[in-house]
């Protein structure tokens, strides 16, 4: 957190830039209003790297195109109707919005939305009074009517206007306040965090992509488990993603299992570590994320105390990569993300049977066939899965994995596992045995990637004495 004056520094730097100062000039000459607003001057108090522009203003949306226009290499409609529009002006992208003071009917998804025509009262409507700072170009001039700066200094969330008309106008702010606290590091000030707890029913007026995005930004925050936390506590967890409060299942009085809810909350801080230490994936990584997060959703319906006390929760995996699948669709995921997350989940626990036994070559193959491309997020969540606090198990464990991927490693380099194929492809099948395109040909091909994996590069020329002596016993 920078103090005022340093931060009034670089918001005056912000002005003085090409971009900035020459759509200030434009507005200026065109005799409207125009006021850097929201992120970047939050981030200007927190000495945090501006990335986006954005802009409010007295214009309308017609009126906008009109000035931008002669300034701007490219200029496309946002939402003309909800009074955005995008520009780009002098090689840096900018979004500039007329004021808003729009207004929800209690029961649509979406606002009606209503221009206003001050700079103050557009403030005043939006989300949180860190959020709601603006600074007018080009006289520069910091406009702050809900104490933003305070609550900056303070490290606290706040709605500027009573927490019950903010969450009324809009209820997706409640899971933006989760998102905030784990972005900023921030507290939800105790009047707020009441709002979210006594409305958290009224996020069922948010559609279900709406949903999606929020969480999946809070989920790409560097630390996304304080927001978690606050989405359980408020109770809007329940009706978002309600498998997450599920995990807090009762421990027996033998404390004979872990608390689920929390080991969830421990893998994925340890799989962001991973993820960043490793350094192989684009990070944030919102798939691996996801896995982590959801990867033991299936214990609560496995769960079974067994002979002597014992908590067992067999075939979890299964259960819970689709309980992932079904979760994910009714928050709208794309299906590669669907997928992706729920082949984790039923592979997270396959690495634990290593430990167990010495795997053939064979068994590493399959393992590395059966991650496909998820592989590198698998080592991760295998790795994150392991939060036990028996140190020399922990070690066990590490020294495990480490142990596993160096075979892959070896066993990639001598025969390209990566990418393990038969010799023979279904157009070689289809020639040696004169067969057509059908059934009988996909089992050829299982038949001799099982042998692939069985036994490793075999050659062209045993595997068609193979094939054919497979076809030969078939026809038997």
């Amino acid at each position: 957190m920078q103090d005022v004056a340093s931060a009034l520094g670089r918001l005056r730097e912000l002005a003085a830039s090409p971009t900035v100062s020459t759509l200030a000039d434009a507005f200026e000459a065109a005799g409207r209003e125009l006021a850097l607003v929201g992120g970047p001057v939050r981030d200007a108090f927190l000495g945090r790297p501006v990335h986006d522009l954005d802009f409010t203003t007295d214009a309308r949306p017609d009126e906008i195109l009109e000035i931008v226009k002669p300034i701007a290499q490219a200029h496309w409609d946002i939402g003309r109707d909800f009074g955005t529009i995008g520009a780009r002006i002098r090689g840096e992208q900018v979004e500039i919005t007329t004021y808003r003071a729009d207004t929800y009917d209690g029961d649509s998804r979406k606002p009606e939305v209503v221009f206003g025509d001050s700079l103050e009262g557009d403030l005043t409507r939006r989300d949180f009074t860190v959020n709601s700072m603006a600074l007018r170009l080009p006289r520069l001039e910091l406009v702050d009517p809900s104490g933003g700066v305070e609550d900056l200094m303070a490290k606290r969330l706040r709605t500027p206007s009573p927490p019950e008309v903010s969450f009324g106008d809009d209820p997706l702010r409640m899971l933006r306040a989760a998102r905030f606290a784990s972005q900023l590091g921030f507290e939800v000030e105790e009047g707020t965090r009441a709002a979210m707890v006594a409305l958290a029913a009224a996020i069922d007026r948010i559609s279900a992509e709406r949903l999606r995005d929020e969480l999946s930004k809070l989920l790409l925050t560097d630390a996304p488990v304080p927001g978690l936390r606050l989405l359980v506590e408020s109770g809007l967890a329940d009706r978002v993603l309600p498998e997450l409060p599920a995990l807090r299942l009762e421990r027996d009085e033998h404390h004979r299992h872990k608390d689920v809810y929390e080991h969830s909350l421990t893998v994925l801080d340890q799989a962001i570590d991973y993820e960043r230490s490793r350094g192989r994936l684009d990070s944030p990584d919102l798939v691996a994320r996801l896995a982590a997060l959801l990867h033991d959703i299936g214990k609560p319906a496995t769960r079974r105390m067994e002979p002597g006390g014992a908590v067992s929760f067999h075939h979890h995996d299964v259960v819970g990569a689709k309980l992932a699948k079904k979760r994910l669709r009714a928050l709208r995921f794309d299906n590669d993300t669907i997928a992706a997350v729920a082949r984790l989940i039923e592979l997270h626990l396959r690495f634990f049977g290593y430990t167990d036994a010495s795997w053939t070559d064979s068994a590493v193959r399959r393992y590395v066939r059966d991650a496909g491309d998820q592989l590198e997020r698998l080592h991760i969540l295998s790795r994150a899965d392991v939060t036990t606090r028996n140190r020399r198990k922990a070690n066990m464990l590490a020294f495990a994995y480490d142990d596993l991927e160096e075979r892959i490693a070896v066993l990639a380099e001598e025969e390209e596992l990566a990418a393990v194929r038969p010799e023979l492809d279904g157009a070689d099948i289809m020639r040696l045995l004169d067969l057509k395109p059908g059934p009988v040909v996909g089992e050829a091909y299982r038949y001799l990637l099982e042998v692939r994996l069985d036994e490793g590069p075999i050659g062209a020329d045993a595997a068609e004495q193979r094939l054919r002596a497979w076809w030969a016993a078939r026809g038997a």
